[in-house]
């Protein structure tokens, strides 16, 4: 049962147990037409502005839930990450005073290498790819006795990145008098970016089809969108401008059959049109978003996604975590 692996009261209990750690992150308005002035012909969205979350994404949410839920051990915790994760335990771990070491690829963005760094983590670089550092971190559980904290798979992560979903389905419907009664209502759609799936995992497991949800991927990583053709987590390729965050080589066993039953539609969009997102989000509203974060205004500006007249449309901007100079090379 898809309940006995998490459920929307699981979510709300969660929520309870993080919710001194965390921040109730805002959501804004955006009309798309300022993102993108061609694009007269799509309605405003609401942003959830999780890159204003504790360490810079929304994973902050899956590593207290973890550090929390858990018996953690006198040899800490240990977690492998493109980035992200591994910011967000080093930061978690910190807060609780727990040892952590994190394992990170080559790939990384050297700004979460010094993030994880600079918050006192044992760092450790090594392969290419997510898959390599995964690796490494499940041998060092294994040998040093450490609490392994995964990235989406796992069941108290997924709690944790269901809490977004929780905040959004609240904040959404408040906006009703700054949006117009046709957006001031229950969300129709949310557009989640997708790697591993922890966060499209536990958004779609609170929703639990009651507002639809729908993946964006890279389509140089497109790990659901090929673990949907081929019926089960499946390798996919693991390239682009959003490789660090966004391409684990496949999706999670336990977050597979959530997808299956609570996502209705995963959508890939192109490396230009995630900068494209990326410098628009900056220029017409500051949102300093990396670009893994940028894929779900990408979907609506190209199209990937186009969303019905009238259609309240949510976009979680998951992360910023990104050195200035990545930001400075999208602005003209």
């Amino acid at each position: 049962m898809l309940a006995d692996v998490i459920s929307r009261d699981d979510i709300r209990g969660t929520y309870d147990t993080i919710r001194p750690f965390i921040r109730r992150t805002p959501v804004i308005r955006v009309d798309l037409s300022d993102l993108e002035p061609a694009a007269t012909a799509l309605p405003a969205v609401t942003l959830k502005l999780e890159y204003l979350q504790c360490a810079g994404s929304f994973k902050a949410r899956g590593a207290f839930a973890n550090l929390l839920l858990r018996d953690v051990p006198p040899a800490g915790v240990v977690a492998a990450s493109g980035g992200n994760h591994g910011v967000a335990v080093a930061y978690a771990a910190h807060r609780r005073g727990v040892p952590a070491r994190i394992f990170v690829p080559t790939v990384s963005a050297p700004a979460k290498i010094e993030r994880i760094r600079r918050l006192g983590a044992e760092l450790a670089v090594t392969g290419e790819r997510y898959a390599d550092a995964l690796a490494a971190a499940q041998a060092w559980a294994q040998s040093s006795g450490a609490m392994s904290v995964h990235a989406f798979d796992q069941r108290e992560t997924l709690l944790g990145q269901g809490t977004v979903a929780l905040e959004l389905a609240g904040q959404a419907p408040e906006m009703g008098p700054e949006m117009g009664p046709e957006i001031g209502r229950a969300l129709d759609t949310v557009l989640v970016p997708v790697g591993g799936g922890g966060l499209i995992g536990g958004i779609a497991a609170y929703f639990a089809g009651a507002t639809r949800v729908i993946g964006v991927e890279p389509d140089g990583a497109p790990t659901l969108t090929r673990a949907r053709a081929e019926g089960r987590p499946a390798d996919a390729p693991a390239e682009g401008v959003a490789a660090d965050a966004l391409a684990p080589r496949r999706v999670g066993e336990l977050v597979f059959p959530i997808t299956q039953a609570y996502v209705e539609d995963v959508v890939l969009v192109d490396d230009s049109s995630i900068l494209a997102a990326q410098r628009a989000l900056w220029q017409a509203a500051r949102i300093a978003a990396e670009p893994a974060a940028s894929v779900g205004i990408a979907a609506l500006l190209t199209g990937a996604y186009k969303p019905a007249p009238g259609e309240h449309v949510a976009v979680v901007i998951s992360g910023a975590n990104m050195a200035p100079s990545q930001l400075e090379s999208q602005i003209d």
